[in-house]
């Protein structure tokens, strides 16, 4: 299974949804850093199961286990990191009949396809959300590291169904409000917005199904120049990573898809100074020229599929019989995993961030 991310800081995820552990192995993390363990808790608690009406009823602590990679006084000290994370709510007899039929929008009939019949598929296996936790070990870490560069990653969810939060603001973007949602357990910047999205999941909760989400992560304190063009650009190593979130169906940086319904003239980010450093006018490009950072806020949006797993009657497969069934998942599920997922980018963010700038050491 492919499970490694990364350049020059490499990270391996591992483990399953209802393994005993699931855990993250990175090379690459900067010695010397020491990282407040406190802080890095309670960010995992932020993703974590449990904690609120529109998340899973699924609980577990997620505090993270270092076996190596830091040593007695808390700092990074060069090894390969090893944390993990073990598992204390599984509820696996709630998936049984998953292994041999699949459930629509998931992963289950692929897995089983390329990997047979063998293949865990228990609370989704190594394909569930359940595996962005170990993301955040590591992405947790890199977002102090970078903040103490100067460099500052926040997201909130930007829209769930046909409702929209304020974007963030892609010139002036400040520290205080790219960072205001993290103390809400809903992450918004409108809190309208916000009590209308609740309705929105509930709503579908309600109805036994749920709604899908769009998050926008930005970064800002970003040097110019970071990156590459082509292959190995800005836009390509987010985007890598972030599409190992699951659930994940797009992204666009910057105006994104708006940008072919305009014209040049108005997408065009004009160039101005103020006598010491470059900057724009405008924003549209997000923050990335020809795959390099511009030294404007890096602004990226993902839009996340509604939770497959829903609680309405639906069709599939019995693959032992090969005969049509009809059959009601069972089990415990957000109705909208756009909410948790919100930390999740800003460690994605953080690890891609990271590896661009260790770019520089090679």
């Amino acid at each position: 299974m492919s499970t490694t991310y990364g350049k020059n800081l490499k990270i391996t995820i591992y483990g399953g949804s209802h393994d005993s552990e699931i855990g993250v192995i990175a090379e690459g993390l900067p010695e010397g850093f020491r990282p407040d363990l406190a802080a890095l808790e309670s960010f995992m608690q932020r993703r974590a199961p449990g904690r609120n009406a529109h998340s899973t009823a699924r609980k577990e602590p997620d505090k993270p286990v270092f076996l190596s990679g830091i040593d007695e006084d808390g700092a990074l000290n060069g090894d390969t990191l090893h944390a993990v994370i073990y598992n204390t709510n599984q509820r696996s007899a709630d998936y049984a009949r998953e292994s041999f039929i699949p459930r629509p929008s998931h992963a289950d009939f692929a897995a089983r396809m390329k990997y047979g019949e063998r293949v865990d598929l228990r609370g989704g296996g190594h394909f569930s959300g359940r595996l962005t936790a170990p993301m955040c070990i590591i992405g947790g870490i890199c977002l102090q590291y970078l903040s103490s560069l100067g460099i500052h990653v926040g997201a909130h969810v930007y829209c769930v169904e046909n409702v929209y939060d304020t974007p963030f603001d892609k010139v002036n973007l400040d520290k205080e409000t790219l960072l205001s949602p993290q103390n809400s357990d809903f992450p918004v910047l409108n809190g309208d917005a916000g009590a209308e999205m609740r309705e929105a999941i509930e709503r579908a909760r309600l109805d036994g199904d749920s709604v899908g989400g769009i998050v926008e992560c930005a970064a800002i304190g970003l040097p110019a120049g970071l990156g590459e063009h082509m292959f190995d650009g800005i836009e390509n190593r987010i985007s890598g990573i972030v599409f190992g979130i699951p659930a994940v169906k797009g992204i666009e940086f910057g105006n994104g898809f708006e940008c072919a319904h305009i014209r040049g003239s108005e997408n065009n980010d004009p160039f101005r100074t103020d006598g010491t450093r470059v900057y724009t006018e405008t924003n549209n490009a997000g923050g990335i020229l020809g795959g390099m950072s511009s030294g404007m806020p890096l602004v990226f949006r993902a839009a996340m599929k509604p939770t497959p797993s829903i609680f309405k009657e639906q069709n599939s497969v019995d693959m032992n019989t090969m005969t049509n069934q009809s059959f009601t998942i069972v089990g415990r599920h957000d109705p909208c995993v756009a909410i948790r997922a919100v930390p999740v980018f800003e460690a994605a963010a953080a690890i891609a961030i990271t590896d661009l700038l260790f770019d520089r050491n090679n």
